[in-house]
């Protein structure tokens, strides 16, 4: 409910920004009703889509399009099953819908923020470590992700996804720059950081004008640690090529998968002898079948 009218205020005070009491107080209780009803629907798919990570817009939105897009689709079957939200949704008036683009950002944006929130509250003023990484996204713009390392106060270690933020360069300089206007928006302060990990890149590791020296010299307990998962990813890589046979293994196997995924009758070749294959270990007993995750 706290998250329903945050949202709604949120989208009132700009549909109404100039008139918003005098438009209000004409509001009937039954009108009031009806847009708490339609702004619900809308949030419930919201945090669906959002959830299961599906895109939001499709291709053609428009009138005559046979399919306008994961959100709008999934809306109209949520609201297909009642014959009165039916009703209250084509009654809509055309500023009151909340199911444009601009209001699936406004509801996305409020819920990031509530969710951003808990975990500043599940923080409080411990320490923490951060894990930042960069890389560019389909729309061919630079994004820095930013994950919070800490202790809950039941003493276990937590992982928090803390956002994506686009930034113009992948500079050092600009990365703490981020960071900190990140941080500073949730009052969390920089001194409390005690760790820092990042990949072996030189505008991050850089021992002088790295992102881990400079926020180094304004918190002195944040030491740098080389992500493992990377660290582990370059020494695989770098032992595999020094062992001759796992290095012809592994061009072999490339060619071989780049041969079969080629071809769909190749694919679906290899899928029939795999069958096959499962079936024969069954039978001889070397494969155990059952119920489960499995």
């Amino acid at each position: 409910m706290n998250l329903l009218r945050e949202i709604l205020m949120s989208l009132l005070r700009k549909i109404l920004k100039q008139n918003f009491k005098r438009v209000v107080s004409n509001f009937t209780s039954k009108q009031i009703a009806n847009n708490r009803l339609r702004l619900k629907a809308s949030i419930d798919v919201v945090r669906h889509l959002a959830l299961q990570a599906i895109a939001f817009r499709g291709r053609d939105e428009s009138f005559t399009s046979t399919n306008w897009g994961n959100f709008l689709r999934t809306l109209d079957l949520v609201v297909g099953y009642n014959n009165n939200i039916v009703e209250i949704m084509t009654k809509a008036p055309k500023n009151a819908t909340y199911t444009s683009p601009q209001i699936q950002k406004e509801i996305l944006h409020v819920i990031s923020t509530k969710v951003k929130k808990a975990i500043r509250e599940e923080i409080g003023d411990t320490n923490f470590c951060i894990l930042v990484d960069e890389t560019r996204d389909e729309s061919m713009k630079e994004q820095m992700a930013v994950v919070l390392r800490y202790v809950d106060i039941d003493g276990f270690v937590r992982e928090r996804f803390y956002g994506i933020v686009h930034v113009v360069g992948t500079t050092a300089v600009t990365l703490k720059k981020e960071i900190y206007y990140l941080f500073s928006n949730y009052c969390l302060d920089i001194q409390n950081i005690r760790g820092q990990g990042y990949d072996g890149a030189s505008n991050m590791r850089g021992e002088w004008n790295g992102l881990q020296a400079l926020i180094l010299n304004d918190c002195p307990y944040a030491y740098y640690i080389h992500c493992f998962a990377h660290r582990l990813q370059l020494a695989l890589v770098g032992a595999s090529k020094a062992v001759v046979p796992f290095n012809r293994f592994f061009t072999k196997l490339i060619l071989v998968i780049n041969n079969i995924r080629a071809s769909c009758k190749r694919i679906e070749q290899l899928e029939i002898a795999r069958a096959s294959n499962i079936a024969y270990l069954i039978d001889i007993e070397e494969l155990e079948t059952g119920k489960g995750l499995n």
